[in-house]
């Protein structure tokens, strides 16, 4: 198992442990970090036959951290995002923003990781529309089971959904994923690529 992804790991354990004492809700929390405790086995049976890129690894890092955060306070509740309101005048905590542009940011460049490494696809337009589309798919279906979660368990998963009284959060939410995509291919295209060939070559 290379290196980088025994850190990986090392780091998200302490997340999760970290986030677990003291959770403003703990059904929410579970639910904020499951996505950690999906990608965790994952990571352990696939990192010998699929190293992950430098790149790739840190971003997963980051997004562990932002969904743990997210999981210990609720993402409306975030002290950051009280910062960021106050900061900017918003009228909302905007850490559910910052997430949702992270669950689009990210993807983008796994998206990208696996596509190039397993399938015939190269550098190009087609490429890129699918990797936001992959990203989409996740953010809508990401939205389901906020809602198959809210309609199961009522009120329980209020803190889950994090709307903050937004009648348009889910569009806000799969718009912000839309964005980040985008923003993450037009940053970080060249640099994953010169790090991939490296991986693939090695």
């Amino acid at each position: 198992m290379p290196h980088r992804t025994k850190l990986l790991l090392a780091w998200m354990a302490l997340l999760v442990v970290a986030s677990y004492f003291g959770p403003a809700d703990t059904f929410t929390w579970f639910l904020e970090v499951a996505p950690i405790l999906i990608a965790a086995p994952i990571l352990i049976l696939s990192a010998k036959r699929f190293p992950l890129t430098p790149l790739l690894t840190l971003l997963i890092g980051v997004h562990a951290a932002i969904l743990a955060l997210g999981g210990t306070y609720t993402y409306a509740e975030v002290p950051f995002g009280y910062w960021l309101r106050d900061l900017f005048g918003f009228e909302r905590n905007p850490y559910d923003r910052l997430g949702h542009f992270a669950q689009g940011f990210v993807p983008a460049i796994l998206a990208r990781e696996v596509l190039l490494r397993t399938s015939p696809l190269r550098p190009g337009k087609w490429l890129a529309f699918l990797c936001v589309s992959v990203c989409l798919a996740f953010s809508a279906f990401y939205e389901l089971v906020e809602w198959w979660a809210a309609a199961s368990t009522g009120e329980a998963a209020e803190s889950f959904l994090g709307t903050q009284g937004d009648v348009w959060d889910t569009q806000w939410d799969m718009f912000l994923a839309l964005i980040g995509a985008c923003t993450s291919l037009a940053l970080l295209s060249k640099l994953h690529a010169k790090q991939l060939a490296r991986v693939v070559s090695a």
